[in-house]
């Protein structure tokens, strides 16, 4: 997806707008312009000045601008800013199920990663996300598909929403908390909360939510 504006790019030939195209794609996959040799090969033509007439025409409409590297050609802007967005991402593992002692990040139990923007994660070290399954924190408006993002270094406090390990199994429910007295509270009426008989280890505050449509 190109930041140019429709009608900027009105001011294009078809064969600009494809050599443009090019030298966007190319940086985008290698961070540097293509040479002359590569963008002939790539439009399946012999002679250099083919090419450069384009190039000259699209430095002359301001599209592209000319450096003193040896591929001659500066980044463009539209590829600043997405490689700019890009290194702004987090790599997060999604664990399918997470077993007594806390998240283990190894690939037993990874299923997927997911990339998220660094402003959606306040610790990013220590992030996971996790599938919802189930309907008992609909109230809380977190629906079964739902991913949440937790994170396992946070302290849980009371009213935090927490992945936890309950007799065996893997729930995201509100943790409460009254002297010695811990319990997890369900966010929907028809869901009894839960006490654990055996077993309760929190394994993440919740942190954020994603969700696919």
């Amino acid at each position: 997806v190109s930041t140019y504006s429709p009608t900027h790019m009105e001011t294009l030939t078809e064969k600009q707008e494809a050599v443009l195209r090019f030298i966007e794609k190319y940086q985008m996959e290698y961070g540097s312009s293509p040479t002359l040799r590569e963008m002939r090969e790539h439009f399946g033509v012999t002679s250099d000045n083919s090419i450069l007439k384009h190039v000259k025409a699209l430095e002359e409409k301001g599209f592209i601008q000319k450096d003193d590297t040896p591929r001659g050609i500066k980044l463009l802007n539209s590829v600043k800013a997405k490689l700019e967005a890009a290194s702004n991402m987090i790599r997060i593992p999604v664990l399918g199920t997470i077993p007594a002692g806390g998240p283990v990040f190894s690939e037993e139990h990874i299923i997927d990663y997911f990339e998220v923007g660094s402003d959606m994660l306040k610790k990013p070290d220590g992030s996971f996300a996790l599938r919802v399954t189930g309907l008992s924190m609909i109230d809380a408006g977190i629906l079964e598909g739902d991913f949440v993002i937790a994170n396992r270094y946070l302290k849980a406090r009371d009213g935090d929403i927490v992945v936890a390990l309950v007799d065996g199994q893997n729930t995201v429910k509100r943790f409460r908390q009254d002297g010695p007295h811990v319990w997890l509270q369900a966010e929907n009426k028809d869901y009894n909360d839960i006490e654990a008989s055996e077993y309760l280890e929190v394994q993440g505050v919740v942190i954020n939510l994603i969700r696919s449509y």
